[in-house]
């Protein structure tokens, strides 16, 4: 396998949550709210900021795909 740099593994892992926030037609506005239910706070504008660096950790990254019911990921 390829050796990524830390750039590409932000870019990667910005890729999957972006891809599936759009596969399931949903706003950063609908994700704030289903971050909510599960008593995360987070604005539409800071979802954006987070996903646009791709330079979040595994809690953020999980937490938005339990978010939208994104059950399985695909990382190749």
């Amino acid at each position: 396998m390829q050796q990524l740099k830390s750039d590409e593994w932000r870019n990667k892992a910005k890729g999957i949550v972006k891809a599936e926030i759009v596969l399931r037609n949903l706003s950063y506005s609908d994700v704030a709210e289903k971050l909510k239910e599960l008593g995360i706070e987070e604005t539409p504008q800071n979802l954006s900021n987070k996903i646009s660096r791709g330079a979040f950790g595994a809690d953020f990254m999980l937490q938005v795909l339990t978010a939208i019911g994104c059950d399985e990921i695909r990382i190749r």
